[in-house]
Protein backbone atom coordinates (compact mmCIF):
# COMPACT_ATOMS: atom_id res chain seq x y z
CA UNK A 1 0.00 0.00 0.00
CA UNK A 2 0.96 3.60 -0.42
CA UNK A 3 -0.39 6.34 0.70
CA UNK A 4 0.31 10.05 0.01
CA UNK A 5 -1.09 12.62 2.06
CA UNK A 6 -1.19 16.62 1.38
CA UNK A 7 -3.21 19.89 3.12
CA UNK A 8 -5.61 20.98 0.58
CA UNK A 9 -8.73 23.18 0.07
CA UNK A 10 -11.85 21.59 1.50
CA UNK A 11 -13.01 18.30 -0.52
CA UNK A 12 -16.94 17.55 0.32
CA UNK A 13 -17.45 13.96 0.49
CA UNK A 14 -19.59 13.93 -2.33
CA UNK A 15 -17.04 15.07 -4.48
CA UNK A 16 -14.35 12.50 -3.16
CA UNK A 17 -16.38 10.03 -5.91
CA UNK A 18 -15.52 11.96 -8.60
CA UNK A 19 -11.68 12.90 -8.37
CA UNK A 20 -10.49 9.71 -10.36
CA UNK A 21 -12.80 10.49 -13.20
CA UNK A 22 -11.73 12.02 -16.47
CA UNK A 23 -11.72 16.28 -16.82
CA UNK A 24 -12.92 16.37 -13.06
CA UNK A 25 -12.00 19.56 -11.02
CA UNK A 26 -13.24 19.82 -7.52
CA UNK A 27 -12.40 23.50 -7.89
CA UNK A 28 -15.22 24.61 -10.79
CA UNK A 29 -13.73 28.14 -10.78
CA UNK A 30 -10.18 26.31 -12.27
CA UNK A 31 -10.07 26.93 -15.85
CA UNK A 32 -7.27 25.29 -18.34
CA UNK A 33 -5.40 28.71 -18.23
CA UNK A 34 -5.04 28.81 -14.66
CA UNK A 35 -3.26 25.04 -14.93
CA UNK A 36 -4.34 21.71 -14.83
CA UNK A 37 -6.72 19.06 -17.12
CA UNK A 38 -8.41 16.67 -14.76
CA UNK A 39 -6.30 14.03 -16.06
CA UNK A 40 -3.91 13.13 -13.57
CA UNK A 41 -6.42 10.99 -10.94
CA UNK A 42 -7.28 9.69 -14.02
CA UNK A 43 -4.28 8.30 -15.39
CA UNK A 44 -3.74 6.90 -11.86
CA UNK A 45 -6.68 5.28 -11.45
CA UNK A 46 -6.59 3.39 -15.30
CA UNK A 47 -2.89 2.32 -14.29
CA UNK A 48 -3.71 0.75 -10.85
CA UNK A 49 -7.22 -0.30 -11.73
CA UNK A 50 -7.44 -1.49 -15.10
CA UNK A 51 -3.76 -2.66 -15.22
CA UNK A 52 -2.48 -4.10 -12.05
CA UNK A 53 -6.16 -4.64 -10.47
CA UNK A 54 -5.80 -2.80 -7.95
CA UNK A 55 -7.60 -0.26 -6.48
CA UNK A 56 -7.09 3.58 -5.63
CA UNK A 57 -8.96 6.55 -2.86
CA UNK A 58 -9.28 9.22 -1.11
CA UNK A 59 -10.37 9.93 2.36
CA UNK A 60 -10.21 13.67 3.67
CA UNK A 61 -10.35 15.01 7.50
CA UNK A 62 -9.17 18.11 8.34
CA UNK A 63 -8.29 19.64 5.31
CA UNK A 64 -6.00 17.33 5.10
CA UNK A 65 -6.22 14.52 1.74
CA UNK A 66 -4.74 11.31 1.56
CA UNK A 67 -4.19 9.47 -1.71
CA UNK A 68 -4.46 5.90 -1.13
CA UNK A 69 -2.82 2.83 -3.84
CA UNK A 70 -3.74 -0.76 -3.32
CA UNK A 71 -1.99 -3.27 -5.26
CA UNK A 72 -2.78 -7.47 -5.30
CA UNK A 73 0.77 -9.13 -3.88
CA UNK A 74 2.24 -11.67 -6.69
CA UNK A 75 1.57 -15.11 -6.35
CA UNK A 76 3.99 -16.09 -8.95
CA UNK A 77 7.09 -17.27 -7.67
CA UNK A 78 9.29 -15.80 -10.60
CA UNK A 79 8.21 -12.51 -9.77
Amino acid sequence: MIQVSNPGPTLPTDKQKWLFERFYRADSSRSRATGGTGLGLAIVKEIVVTHHEGDVSVSSLNNVHTFTISLPKSHDKDN
